[in-house]
């Protein structure tokens, strides 16, 4: 049975102001204009959120799946209707562990894939990372991890400095996982290096790497300046100013640049002590740092938040919905799927109000409760 919602409909080319999806069991059938309509309510493509580490008091990087479940449940009701589990820097048997636990969930449809975060990253740009659990990249660690998830490893970020980093992103890449650069105190060279060798998305850029220098670009230029890398952007008003978010979209374009949350189990809750990788964390004003050095400890930011923020930034919405939903699609491999209101993809979108703030969210065309 055909279903049909009508409102301002974003697509991957712009805004139709008058406008309608249809769908038919879980496909989209229709995006066309609805004269009828007098604008009524933004109707934007389902939110993906390629790096997530939790949300409304659940976490990923234990491994729990009852856990994980909660995390994704919680993001749904924010729009965000595809989603990698990001786990941190953890010992081997915690990604074991993990990647058995998930690999149900990726089959079942509650997660899109897993995201190791580490732990083959930089000592000196660690961040919120615990320092003990960060070593060089080993393929047969990540060979291992492959086979164990059967499809379910989705990326893996390193930096690209490490000893046998290159080899690492060569496996990775040739088993369709996506190698990413991130927490890293790599030069320009090596970035490019790690492009060159198969590298697609630069974790959270500006943060956890080494500051760009007019003698000494980094990682930062080296991955805006790449066309076939996608990056991360972290739209909170903490991780970025809003002139860098600017700066980076602008630099990169709507179509290199994804917003993510790098959310942990506090998003949606209140002030506190949490936990993350194993490592205490405070938050206040609803920010999260380390209760050891203040470092920031991901976010409590949700997608629809992130899109409120991007947007009185001065992004365009159509940017921006691209930005929250049909480039990072692309980027984990899954654009012939989800992230964009087209006929054949899976009938996912977000009905947003004038404030954005979300009304309704259809996943798999079927509304969430």
């Amino acid at each position: 049975m055909t279903v049909r919602v009508n409102g301002r409909v974003v697509t991957p080319t712009g805004v139709i102001r008058q406008g309608c999806v249809e769908w038919d069991g879980d496909r989209i059938t229709a995006v066309a204009e609805y004269p009828s309509v007098r604008d009524g309510h933004w109707i934007l493509p389902g939110f993906v959120d390629m790096h997530t580490h939790g949300g409304g008091g659940h976490t990923f990087t234990t491994g729990d799946a009852d856990q994980a479940r909660s995390a994704a449940g919680f993001h749904l009701t924010h729009g965000t209707t595809t989603l990698l589990a990001s786990l941190v820097s953890s010992p081997l048997q915690v990604m074991r562990a993990a990647t058995e636990a998930f690999a149900p969930l990726v089959d079942e449809g509650i997660l899109a894939g897993v995201h190791f975060e580490g732990p083959y990253l930089s000592d000196a740009r660690c961040g919120a990372q615990n320092p003990e659990h960060l070593r060089d990249p080993s393929t047969d660690e990540l060979a291992e991890l492959i086979e164990l998830g059967r499809g379910a490893v989705r990326m893996v970020t390193l930096a690209p400095e490490r000893d046998g980093a290159l080899e690492a992103i060569k496996l990775l890449t040739a088993a369709r996982v996506v190698a990413a650069v991130g927490h890293t105190d790599a030069t320009y060279e090596q970035t490019r290096a790690a492009i060159a060798a198969g590298a697609s998305v630069g974790t959270h850029l500006f943060n956890g790497m080494r500051q760009v220098h007019h003698r000494e670009p980094g990682p930062v230029v080296a991955l805006l300046d790449a066309p076939t890398v996608i990056c991360e952007l972290v739209a909170d008003g903490v991780h970025l100013h809003d002139g860098m978010l600017t700066f980076a979209t602008t630099t990169a374009g709507p179509d290199r640049a994804a917003l993510i949350t790098d959310a942990m189990a506090a998003a949606g809750m209140a002030d506190g002590e949490y936990e993350l990788g194993g490592q205490a964390v405070t938050v206040t004003d609803g920010v999260a740092r380390l209760a050891r050095d203040g470092a920031i400890a991901g976010s409590t930011l949700t997608m629809d938040a992130a899109l409120r923020h991007a947007v009185d930034a001065g992004i365009p919405m159509a940017d921006a919905a691209r930005m929250v939903a049909t480039t990072p699609a692309r980027a984990i491999g899954l654009g012939d799927r989800v992230g964009a209101l087209q006929v054949g993809l899976r009938a996912d979108l977000v009905v947003l109000d004038d404030d954005l703030n979300v009304v309704r969210v259809l996943r798999g065309g079927s509304w969430v409760e």
